[in-house]
């Protein structure tokens, strides 16, 4: 304890350039943390939230807008598909399972998401309250958009075109909330469920009535009678044509067990977004998306392929980040040994007295890297604890405000080999003070006075 109490002193001696190098060690040690936190933590929530996805069919365009719009829900879709054309992929005996998604709207930034009780399946999500739809504008909750947006069982809201607020709401038609489903840590959690059917009926009551599109017959004019006759037999074959549709459209609702198909819409015919596959086996990976891209409207992306290339994207910036934060812990680790040189150089006398009270050699030298282990480990701890606690507030405003999960409060490996080596840093800071220290000349610091 003796040794210690020195070393504490001594530092005490220079409260002003110690309280700087400590800080410049905790700035750089924080940012570091901070870094491998938050890298660490998106990476696996883009994983985890791409778990249960092995491949996302979707129109033609960017492989990567695709992935984010229709797995992370973050990026707007290339366009739409026919769904009957996405069935026919997902029927493949190579599939194991098949989700279809209809996207285009949203409610206070959260996306309202058309698509059956199979994708909650899919993040392993159950209901809290409530029950899934069962009617035409009836939504489910996710747990971050229930709780954000205010969204409980009962509770009505319109949606509105694109990603963020401003876009065309559909106040006529508001949606009814029948459940809210549990917390999972995954990207459902700030989702919106709806049936597809909704989606259909909604955005096909955008379009003109047919009074709109078409003029009223006494606003035609005929030149001659023939022409008149003409158009009087073509409406006629028409309403013959509409009312056979009708029958046809009938039949195939009677023939359909579950949903409730849209106007304008049977069940297969309906535009979706994307279709979300899972394989049957490993061996579907190398030939289903190779034969999907070589056809002519769709295209089929692999999300573990683009989170790669998103992760390396990102990666470039957290390398520089991280490379710009051991600039900082280097200066710090050179502030750290101009202090212990200034300070050996200034307590030569002090070292040779305590030599020839008994100090060996040895404790002289331990003496000094002691000094600069307190100067590391008060840096290091409050780094760690700057690092931890700035993650956990942009973790809770990343949540309110995106849905997106992180916390302070977790411990990644790399944070264990980051801890020794900053230690490494500060003893190396004082090695040469140290080693100094060890060879001082008794005799010689004594006759200089």
């Amino acid at each position: 304890m003796t040794w210690l109490r020195l070393a504490f002193a001594n530092l005490g001696l220079s409260p002003l350039t110690s309280a700087v190098n400590v800080v410049l060690m905790g700035l750089g040690t924080a940012s570091i943390v901070l870094l491998l936190l938050a890298g660490a933590q998106l990476s696996e929530t883009l994983s985890r939230d791409a778990r249960g996805v092995d491949l996302v069919l979707g129109a033609k365009g960017s492989p990567v807008q695709l992935v984010l719009a229709a797995v992370y829900h973050a990026d707007v879709p290339p366009g739409n598909i026919q769904r009957r054309e996405a069935e026919h992929w997902a029927s493949d005996p190579r599939v194991a399972a098949a989700v279809p998604l209809s996207l285009g709207d949203s409610y206070r930034g959260f996306r309202i998401v058309g698509t059956n009780e199979a994708y909650a399946g899919l993040y392993g999500a159950s209901l809290a309250a409530g029950s899934f739809w069962s009617d035409p504008m009836e939504a489910v909750a996710g747990s971050a958009a229930a709780r954000s947006a205010g969204l409980g069982v009962g509770a009505r809201f319109a949606g509105a075109h694109g990603l963020v607020d401003g876009g065309h709401s559909h106040e006529s038609r508001p949606y009814r909330v029948v459940g809210v489903l549990g917390p999972t840590g995954t990207v459902i959690d700030r989702l919106i469920l709806t049936s597809l059917e909704s989606v259909w009926a909604l955005h096909n009551q955008d379009e003109p009535p047919p009074d709109d599109r078409h003029p009223e017959p006494e606003d035609v004019h005929f030149e001659d009678h023939d022409s008149a006759a003409e158009l009087e037999h073509d409406h006629e074959d028409e309403h013959a044509d509409g009312h056979e549709n009708e029958q046809e459209h009938g039949r195939e609702e009677d023939d359909e067990p579950h949903g409730h198909p849209a106007q304008g819409h049977s069940d297969v015919d309906g535009e979706i977004t994307a279709m979300l596959i899972r394989y049957q086996s490993p061996l579907a990976a190398t030939t289903l998306p190779r034969e999907v891209n070589a056809g002519g409207t769709l295209q089929a992306a692999s999300p573990a392929m683009e989170i790669s290339r998103i992760l390396q994207l990102v990666g470039i910036g957290l390398d520089g980040l991280t490379a710009f934060s051991w600039v900082l812990i280097l200066t710090a680790a050179l502030s750290v040994f101009a202090a212990l040189y200034g300070s050996l150089r200034a307590r030569r006398g002090d070292l040779a007295m305590l030599r020839c009270l008994g100090a060996t050699r040895w404790e002289l030298l331990w003496a000094m890297l002691l000094e600069g282990l307190l100067l590391s480990m008060f840096g290091v701890a409050l780094g760690f604890l700057a690092g931890h606690g700035a993650m956990e507030l942009l973790g809770g405003w990343l949540e309110s405000t995106r849905g997106v999960a992180l916390t302070g409060w977790t411990w990644i490996p790399s944070e264990t080999v980051l801890l020794f080596g900053l230690f490494g840093v500060g003893v190396l800071a004082a090695a040469l003070p140290a080693v100094q220290a060890y060879h001082t000349d008794v005799a010689r610091t004594l006759a200089e006075g």
